[in-house]
């Protein structure tokens, strides 16, 4: 069962070549237990050490803060009026022993949203699968999707559709001549999507439709420990197989990132010259990720056709 944190860490672990590139870290002591940091009442962070510090950039949990200045000897860092919920994280309160990164190179709030974007891009090539069911009535040829008052189901299109058969077989009996309108009249059918039926079905049946969808990104619920603890098929609705293709999409977004900031117009380094670290280095990798990336979703692609085959329907 892969959750959103699962694929947090392993995005990171990638980028970070598995522990090759370290960043700095240490841990609160005292528990932050406001969400701003005013001038006249600032949020001191109360650290284990301080020895790595200087103004700039932390992150605690998945919020990034500003330090406007720090207290080696006391190891206190003082983070500025401007510098909760930093760069557009959620200002949180945090517990005492929270790990403090120093200028995280990747924010983990960045890969969650690195992971949402890949997923709702993938949306064009592949798609989510799920089924609903209706109940037959021979006087209705037209049936809301979906039925009862669920919410729109968002359909993109009908994979399949049967019907439970009268008596002990339990077969369900494909049904062939239907038709699905996405755009229904939103007075006589609120959600807007429909599906008609044209066979002779008994009244009283379950109809179940196998349906495309596109797929959900995840959703930032009220707490971090509760989005990160979403599952990844339960909320996609795409198969666990796509975990790995979500994984180094997000991780060829992120990785394309990494040369602007060594740009010798933005921060002259030392090592903008050096011949082992060339500017621009970082988009070979990229490329190498993106073309598995490629890979992985066409093997996706092709795995969908195998169980989803075009199947012959008659639409009047």
């Amino acid at each position: 069962m892969t959750t959103l944190s699962n694929m947090i860490d392993e995005v990171s672990m990638n980028l970070s070549g598995y522990t090759l590139q370290q960043d700095r870290a240490t841990y609160i002591t005292a528990a932050v237990t406001t969400t701003t940091s005013p001038s006249s009442a600032p949020t001191i962070l109360t650290l284990a050490s301080a020895d790595n510090l200087g103004k700039g950039v932390v992150e605690i949990d998945e919020e990034l803060l500003w330090i406007d200045n720090f207290d080696r000897v006391g190891n206190t860092a003082t983070i500025a009026p401007y510098g909760r919920g930093y760069l557009g994280t959620t200002a949180a309160t945090h517990a005492a022993d929270a790990k403090v990164t120093i200028s995280p190179t990747f924010p983990r709030f960045a890969i969650k949203r690195a992971i949402n974007d890949t997923i709702t891009a993938i949306g064009s090539s592949i798609f989510a699968a799920d089924t609903t069911t209706i109940t037959s009535n021979a006087a209705v040829a037209a049936f809301r999707l979906p039925s009862g008052t669920s919410t729109t189901l968002n359909i993109r299109s009908i994979l399949a559709v049967a019907y439970q058969a009268l008596g002990a077989s339990k077969e369900w009996i494909p049904i062939r001549t239907f038709r699905f309108d996405g755009n229904a009249n939103t007075t006589a059918f609120t959600s807007g999507q429909t599906i008609s039926i044209y066979d002779n079905i008994p009244s009283g049946r379950t109809i179940q439709i196998a349906y495309s969808t596109y797929p959900v990104a995840f959703a930032d619920l009220a707490t971090t420990a509760l989005t990160n603890a979403q599952v990844f098929a339960t909320v996609t609705k795409l198969p666990d197989s796509c975990k790995d293709l979500v994984i180094l999409g997000a991780t060829y977004r992120l990785l394309s990132n990494l040369d602007p900031a060594r740009a010798s117009m933005i921060s002259p380094q030392a090592d903008e010259v050096d011949a082992k670290r060339p500017y621009g280095s970082s988009q070979s990798i990229t490329k190498q990720i993106y073309a598995l990336f490629n890979q992985r979703l066409n093997e996706e692609i092709k795995k969908q056709q195998d169980k989803y085959p075009i199947r012959v329907h008659y639409s009047l």
